[in-house]
């Protein structure tokens, strides 16, 4: 009897034993959910947007002579065309894209007509803010207008719009506007450098 009594609490005290140690494995797994580790090792986990970016075409900024020396005589051309991508307050984006035959030499984004104005009329409807109508135009030289520069594009098709041009609008009522003062400067460069003659708007 003395023996029984005396070997009770080691019994006791195993059985304890057993059960934190169940606990204990039970609570590692919880434990590394939380754990700042465990959040590093997820997040490093997580795939990452690692895709490389595309490099801005030479010319983005403007030409510079190592550019202009590697320049053939061929003609340089200008395009717009109207994307399917649009800015954060609905404005359609444009590219409008200097090229040497193959070779793009800038890509700079444009805006053309107000966001109610997509679908008007582009070509016969004056002064409704439509965007710039498609096709060819000749392309003046930039002047100084105010704090803006401004192209006068005069259409080589029949239409009723006018007083149309490529400025620094954000957006403007028919004309290809540049809010970027950057790009804006850099397409004067060029026009002032090299011969542009004229603006082929593509849809």
């Amino acid at each position: 009897m003395t023996l029984r009594t005396t070997n009770t609490p080691w019994c006791w005290l195993v059985l304890a034993a057993v059960l934190l140690q169940g606990c204990f494995r039970q609570s590692l797994p919880e434990q590394a959910l939380t754990s700042p580790a465990s959040a590093a090792a997820t997040s490093l986990d997580s795939p990452l947007d690692t895709q490389p970016q595309t490099p801005l075409p030479p010319g983005q900024l403007g030409p510079n002579p190592e550019l202009l020396a590697s320049l053939s005589a061929a003609p340089l051309s200008l395009s717009a065309q109207r994307t399917e991508r649009k800015r954060l307050d609905g404005e359609r984006l444009w590219t409008l894209e200097l090229h040497q035959d193959e070779r793009l030499l800038a890509r700079w984004e444009a805006v053309s007509g107000f966001t109610t104005s997509q679908s008007l009329d582009r070509r016969w409807s004056p002064g409704n803010g439509a965007p710039l109508p498609p096709g060819l135009y000749t392309l003046g030289l930039p002047e100084a207008w105010g704090d803006d520069i401004w192209f006068t594009l005069t259409p080589r098709f029949d239409t009723t719009r006018s007083g149309l041009g490529i400025h620094g609008c954000n957006p403007g009522s028919g004309c290809v506007c540049l809010p970027d003062r950057a790009s804006l400067e850099a397409l004067a460069n060029w026009a002032k450098t090299v011969q542009i003659q004229t603006l082929t708007v593509l849809n």
